[in-house]
């Protein structure tokens, strides 16, 4: 495999990894906005803005993007988190050239005020449908108590009143200051010619519009000890959610914490699974971690009959306070690095796992690491990285949310 990058002069970047063994290619188009770039007025615009890239450009309706994506086979969708809206496609190589028409052409969309009108309901109901389930609500409720004030609090669907409130003019702002060529990374994988990939992307998107689209507020996020519990009477089980700080996206720490967390959480063999699912304590148990720009975070969460609730919370706490005091064990972070090592390689055998991890890592980065690399780096983790993360991210302080039927925890 090899590695090329690009930046064409309106600032828009391209990055891409050939495989010549592989069977098909993939191609993302990285715009790096999310909810946290959103300010209280167009809370859920990010979310909302990557609907509307789907309702028609200026040279095709809505109906003729899907029915060009089908007509090359193309496995195509659209995802917004905290931090990244990411449009992408997997395809048969000889189809590249129209999978990069088709999105060079929608990230130019219309933005029309009909096609606004009628997608806010849809937005709206989604939220709706959100709300109805426990796991996203308790998630969504305590990412915001740990985040606080700091922007990666910030729902990413928004709220019914803010999508309400919402115009089509505060989108079409948010659109020209948020999807300015600089701000936007195009990753391909697989199988391809990278010359002609850089001609493709450059006719297609040397035209865009060049600026300035800088992140405010980039910061850690504290620790910050607190307990909230909603009431939701008519839920048979309570979900509960533990949050604590971890490292940032650009840290070598990273591969330490992702192990740490595996090795207390990992939905199958782990400290969690054994303490509390193994023997039917809890029906679900787990840590997993997240890292973004400026800081990580820990989630803990697990979910398990109302009346089990107080003591499986104490049982996680000791977990917690015993791995903070003594480490782990060898064994332990072996099994750790082998489903971590296998799911990198795994996950990596496809151009479209490959292209993810390009656009992801060249946002926060900007650099390039091979599938050689990322194992190497995880393979070093070592006894000493575990204990230095766990001294410098203490879990001393956790963010605890708990929603279910209990109307009150200790």
């Amino acid at each position: 495999m090899s590695f090329h990058k690009h930046t064409l002069p309106n600032g828009l970047t391209i990055i891409g990894e050939i495989s010549p063994s592989a069977r098909s290619a993939a191609v993302g188009f990285f715009v790096k906005t999310g909810s946290r770039d959103e300010t209280p007025e167009v809370s859920g615009v990010s979310h909302f803005l990557e609907h509307m890239v789907f309702k028609g450009t200026p040279h095709r309706t809505a109906l003729e993007v899907n029915y060009d994506f089908d007509k090359i086979g193309a496995s195509y969708n659209a995802f917004t988190s905290e931090e990244n809206t990411v449009f992408y496609a997997a395809i048969l190589p000889e189809y590249l050239p129209q999978a990069v028409d088709i999105l060079a052409d929608i990230l130019r969309p219309s933005l029309r005020g009909d096609d606004f009108d009628m997608e806010k309901k849809v937005i709206i109901e989604e939220i709706g449908m959100y709300d109805d389930q426990p796991m996203w609500c308790a998630y969504d409720n305590a990412k915001k108590a740990f985040f606080a004030d700091h922007p990666l609090g910030n729902s990413i669907l928004g709220t019914a009143d803010s999508i309400t409130a919402l115009s089509r003019d505060q989108m079409q702002a948010y659109y020209d200051h948020r999807y300015v060529a600089p701000n936007i990374t195009v990753a391909v994988a697989g199988n391809f010619a990278w010359p002609d990939a850089v001609k493709l992307i450059e006719k297609q998107c040397g035209h865009w519009p060049t600026g300035s689209a800088p992140r405010p507020d980039v910061r850690p996020a504290l620790p910050r000890a607190h307990l909230q519990v909603m009431t939701k009477e008519k839920l048979n089980q309570e979900q509960v959610f533990m949050l604590a700080p971890a490292p940032a996206a650009d840290s070598m720490q990273r591969y330490a914490a992702d192990a740490l967390a595996m090795i207390i959480g990992d939905d199958s063999g782990s400290r969690l699974y054994w303490a509390l699912v193994d023997p039917g304590y809890a029906d679900s148990a787990d840590m997993s971690f997240h890292d973004y720009e400026g800081t990580g975070s820990y989630f803990t969460s697990f979910s398990c009959k109302p009346e089990k609730t107080q003591d499986n919370l104490a049982l996680i706490q000791e977990i917690l306070r015993e791995v903070q005091r003594e480490g782990v064990s060898e064994d332990e972070l072996a099994v750790a690095k082998s489903k971590i090592l296998s799911r990198v390689v795994r996950g990596s055998e496809r151009p479209m796992g490959r292209m993810q991890a390009l656009g992801m890592g060249w946002t926060y980065l900007h650099t390039y690491r091979s599938v050689d690399e990322e194992l190497a780096n995880f393979d070093a983790v070592s006894l000493k990285d575990i204990r230095g993360v766990l001294d410098k991210f203490p879990f001393d302080a956790l963010t605890v949310l708990a929603l279910g039927p209990l109307a009150k925890l200790e």
